[in-house]
């Protein structure tokens, strides 16, 4: 079969007012993952066919490569800051986080693989904010969680880790630079659990104990996502997706000790991924039976769906 993915709406739209583009891409099993980078010019898709492939976007688009660096399904792919290069990571059910790098143009070389001490699926990878320099999140089915960082000069890698969930992690992911220099992460656990973590030392992490206990509604499955809103808001804001079919809005607003939380939708089956625009206004929602939906939320609160994704069809959102 061919298995196709809508580019524009890969990471809710690098634009939010861009047509979208229906991408055959000759995968020869499912597609788990599509991310484009950091100017919405080159989409990148993970697929259960063990490779990644890179395509350039314009008024069409066009495939530039095929990387087949993994030996099992490839569940995610992430973007580094175009500061640093062309560098795409990917996670993969064999046990690796391989990061390649495009040099020169359409020509791509791994130039740092990590495997977890114990022989589990790497279920998610996340390049960090470029402000905290190089690094790269990546999470395990053993709940453990590997931050990997880039040395610099002397072109080497480092790498910290520390547990999560008990029954297993499958995502992870940077807060945006708000800074002072902090770096967070939030996970996503198979225990129903979202936690954010935040480091106090090189190699060390304290666990937000008040996300585990939230003012409102809880996941009751897996929680197969989550995602911070980008932007200064005033308080951190984050959404999670769950097998229980649930979206939920976190909130902490700054100098609060609790995270608060509401139900933006319940989808009647698994939810996979979800994904803020780049100005943090509109949420994706990707669900297993394959539908997106758009929301935004409200001036009277609440959220509102303002848009439900076809395949093949073109996409307009107002932000």
């Amino acid at each position: 079969p061919n298995w196709r993915t809508m580019a524009s709406l890969a990471t809710a739209s690098a634009s939010e007012t861009n047509p979208g583009v229906v991408i055959d891409t000759q995968h020869d099993d499912l597609v788990h993952d599509s991310k484009l980078n950091y100017y919405g010019t080159t989409l990148a898709t993970a697929s259960s066919d063990r490779s990644i492939k890179i395509f350039e976007l314009g008024a069409t688009y066009a495939h530039t490569g095929t990387l087949t660096s993994h030996t099992g399904p490839v569940w995610e792919v992430s973007w580094a800051h175009p500061k640093f290069g062309s560098l795409l990571a990917s996670a993969s059910f064999d046990g690796q986080c391989v990061v390649h790098r495009e040099s020169p143009a359409r020509n791509w070389q791994v130039v740092y693989k990590h495997s977890n001490e114990s022989p589990t699926s790497c279920n998610g990878c996340d390049f960090s904010p470029h402000e905290l320099g190089l690094r790269l999140a990546h999470c395990y089915a053993d709940g453990s969680v590997c931050v990997s960082t880039h040395g610099g000069a002397d072109d080497r890698w480092s790498t910290s880790s520390f547990g999560d969930a008990p029954l297993g992690t499958n995502a992870v992911r940077f807060a945006p630079f708000g800074g002072g220099g902090r770096c967070r992460l939030a996970t996503a656990g198979c225990d129903g659990k979202v936690r954010v973590w935040e480091e106090t030392g090189e190699g060390s992490w304290v666990c937000d104990q008040s996300c585990l206990r939230p003012v409102g509604s809880s996941h009751s499955d897996w929680v197969r996502d989550v995602a911070w809103r980008p932007g200064p808001r005033g308080c951190d804001t984050l959404a999670s997706g769950g097998e229980d079919g649930k979206v939920l809005v976190w909130r902490k607003p700054e100098g609060s000790d609790a995270w608060e939380t509401e139900v933006l939708g319940e989808f009647g089956g698994p939810v996979w991924r979800v994904s803020w625009s780049v100005t943090g206004t509109i949420l994706a929602v990707s669900q297993g039976d394959d539908a997106v939906s758009l929301w935004k939320e409200s001036d009277a609160g609440g959220w509102e769906r303002v848009k439900e994704v076809e395949k093949g069809a073109d996409t307009d959102v107002a932000s």
